[in-house]
């Protein structure tokens, strides 16, 4: 089940049921005293069996286990309080960790709200209850300690440095092993897709900040990649590759305001490319449409930025012309 991938260092498969991710990739650096998790699992028993499992394998107690999140999303935070309990702390960024405290009603309040102001209709909304980032999220916990840009984390005979690359969420960590030139990236840079980048409160240029720091890692000497999904990679090909994808989407966003001046973020992203098994735009997972209306927000925010479209609202509702 567990895989080895460099001494002290284990990659444990954690299924995701239901989730077109299929599996999170939870990376173990085991220490003699201490051993330190990075990212966990959604909040469900398949994943907590297998997680669970997977540390008794390589016969390390959770009593004795850290745990340090890339980010915030349920799919890597949900079994975090679980894992350490009382006797560990969760590592995690400052802007994220401000998220996860956050309480969860108020939190989705304020997003459902802002959904509804880009066109996306109430009625489905209120469908969207079951949506895993929110149903699987971590249980309320104060074991949370705040992640500093540059801060290193020692397990293992490792030494991981912080580094921010803010975009997927707010606070995004990578974490990098430079004596072994190993890049746990998270969520940041994945090879067989591409990561969901979405509108964050306080940001107003996600995407644009998710670019950046692309660029950032770009020359890092690392040998191995390992993302929070699927296989690893070479870095610098992946991100020249995800580059060319958003530039390509926002090529082809602003041809579809084009097309159709004044739709709103929902009827644009209705009509963009996206790699989900449906017919249509109505049979979309009402999950995946949700997700996929907010990388719609997140590329228009960037083509304002860029000075390629303007927005305006009417009766509570965004809409988009191109330039």
């Amino acid at each position: 089940m567990t895989e080895c991938i460099s001494e002290g260092l284990y990659r444990i498969p954690v299924p995701l049921p239901g989730n077109p991710l299929r599996e999170l990739n939870s990376y173990l650096l085991r220490g003699r005293e201490r051993s330190l998790l990075i990212d966990t699992g959604f909040r469900q028993e398949e994943g907590r069996r297998a997680l669970f499992a997977g540390l008794a394998e390589l016969d390390v107690d959770p009593r004795d286990v850290d745990v340090a999140l890339t980010h915030l999303h349920s799919d890597h935070s949900g079994l975090a309080p679980e894992v350490v309990g009382e006797t560990g702390w969760i590592y995690v960024s400052g802007p994220d960790r401000a998220y996860l405290e956050q309480p969860e009603e108020a939190k989705w309040a304020h997003t459902d709200a802002f959904y509804i102001s880009e066109g996306f209709p109430p009625e489905l909304l209120a469908q969207n209850r079951a949506n895993p980032a929110r149903a699987l999220a971590p249980v309320p916990t104060g074991r949370y300690r705040t992640l500093e840009p540059g801060a290193v984390l020692e397990a293992g005979g490792r030494r991981l440095t912080c580094l921010p690359a803010p975009g997927h969420t707010p606070g995004q960590l990578c974490f990098w092993d430079e004596s072994d030139g190993i890049l746990f990236t998270g969520d940041h840079v994945l090879f067989d897709i591409s990561p969901n980048i979405t509108p964050w409160n306080g940001m107003e240029d996600a995407l644009g900040c998710y670019l950046d720091s692309l660029r950032a890692v770009r020359e890092l000497p690392a040998r191995l990649a390992l993302p929070g999904h699927r296989r690893p990679g070479a870095l610098a090909p992946r991100v020249d590759a995800l580059l060319e994808h958003h530039a390509r989407r926002l090529d082809e966003l602003t041809a579809i305001l084009r097309a159709r001046p004044g739709s709103t973020a929902y009827e644009a992203a209705a009509h963009m490319t996206w790699n989900i098994r449906s017919r249509s735009w109505d049979d979309f997972p009402l999950a995946q449409k949700w997700f996929a209306v907010g990388e719609c927000i997140a590329h228009l925010d960037h083509l304002r930025r860029q000075g390629r479209l303007q927005r305006e609202q009417q009766d509570g509702v965004w809409h988009a012309w191109a330039l």
